[in-house]
């Protein structure tokens, strides 16, 4: 996956830092992701869950909320309106740039924040929780030691994940201005919640209740044996990957006319006009060739030349293992590194140009197996053989008409 860093502005003018994960292959849908409280968008969970999803065709917007990660602001200003302000901020972000989210997904208040705000996007089909307390002021609890400090000062410092955090008066009182059951209960979009039992941080009664206040359609999952915080990956990828298949019920069909048709024989290679990102087909086979980013490209896929160096090394190792077979010689793999460059025609002392520049492929190999010295060089010897070696030294004609 190919991850964008991005920057937009909050309601109060404030950067917000966030990473767009987009697929190698073409977009179906945008998701946009809510960590958990005083979490960050690089949060391990939340890097595994965009993986899956991208895996899918779903690109993912994680971002720090205000005051947290490398987002501007105060976290001790913040407020859980605020929460749900940054993520109306990031939904307009996607929105003007790319798409406006079809999926919203918050992981424990994040969840909670995502499920207040849906009603507010109404790009969003699907609304998935992981782990989301039933009413946000579930976080009050954490303040239980601190009300003396907070009605003195209207501030306090707590301890969290290990962490001081600053946070006012103003945030717990916000917290009971939402009645997010009736919320849920007006929310008219499909709705997943994903819940551990063994969760001891909110607890799995938290998610009855949200599923007893949503109308359907409505599903639950059971994460079984993973904590909070999703710590173990395979927890994580998990999640991301019911999340799409349940998602994907929801979405759009992919739009079968920009599908690329391939007759017998043929590559079939489309690029659209706004980036180098180039969708071809060879075959059953549908890949995506495109720039570096050192060049104005996205990087999700390998460039032109990248293609032309793997054909290279590919047509050579397939060859040596079918020689290798026919003469059964004791070879169990061979590894082939091309890498490609272009040189001026002065410095190669072999070449027939003598001005300009050439294009120069260097060809390593590497045998693993039981040879002697005479089968190995017969073995370079038959690396020059391979079909796509003799046409890149052969008389090559390009002729191009118009369909």
């Amino acid at each position: 996956m190919q991850n964008l860093k991005v920057e937009f502005e909050n309601v109060d003018g404030q950067t917000l830092s966030g990473i767009l994960d987009l697929p190698a292959t073409t977009v179906q849908a945008y998701a946009l992701f809510a960590h958990c409280f005083t979490c960050s968008k690089n949060l391990k969970a939340a890097t595994n869950i965009s993986r899956a999803l991208n895996g899918a065709g779903i690109a993912v917007l994680r971002f720090d909320f205000t005051g947290l990660g490398q987002s501007e602001g105060e976290f001790a200003d913040t407020t859980f309106s605020s929460n749900i302000s940054d993520l109306l901020a990031a939904v307009a972000f996607l929105d003007t740039h790319y798409a406006a989210p079809a999926i919203l997904l918050g992981h424990s208040l994040g969840g909670t924040a995502v499920l207040q705000a849906a009603a507010s996007i109404p790009a969003a089909v699907a609304v998935a929780t992981i782990g989301s307390p039933a009413e946000p002021t579930h976080v009050a609890r954490l303040f239980a030691g601190a009300r003396d400090e907070l009605e003195r000062s209207g501030f306090a410092t707590v301890s969290l994940g290990g962490r001081p955090f600053t946070l006012g008066q103003q945030f717990l009182d916000d917290l009971g201005a939402h009645d997010l059951p009736k919320t849920i209960g007006a929310l008219r979009k499909a709705l997943l919640i994903m819940h551990a039992p063994l969760d001891d941080i909110v607890e799995v009664d938290n998610a009855g209740t949200l599923f007893a206040a949503a109308k359907h359609p409505k599903s639950f999952v059971s994460l079984d044996k993973a904590d909070h915080l999703l710590s173990r990956s395979e927890d994580s990828l998990y999640v991301g990957r019911v999340l799409a298949a349940w998602a994907s019920r929801y979405l759009p069909e992919p739009d079968n006319a920009v599908e690329l048709a391939v007759n017998g024989g043929e590559v079939v290679a489309r690029t659209l006009t706004d980036s180098f990102r180039t969708d071809f087909r060879v075959g059953r086979h549908h890949l995506v060739a495109d720039e570096p980013a050192s060049v104005g490209g996205g990087d999700l896929g390998p460039s032109p030349y990248d293609l032309l160096a793997a054909a290279l090394a590919t047509c050579t190792s397939m060859t040596l293992k079918m020689y290798a077979s026919l003469k059964k010689l004791r070879l169990r793999s061979t590894t082939v590194r091309v890498s490609h460059d272009k040189v001026h025609a002065e410095d190669c002392s072999d070449c027939e140009s003598t001005t300009g520049k050439i294009d120069e492929f260097r060809r390593e190999l590497s045998f693993d197996g039981e040879l002697t010295e005479k089968e190995i060089a017969r073995l370079l010897e038959i690396a020059d053989r391979c079909p796509v070696h003799k046409t890149l030294h052969g008389e090559i004609k390009v002729r191009t008409t118009l369909s």
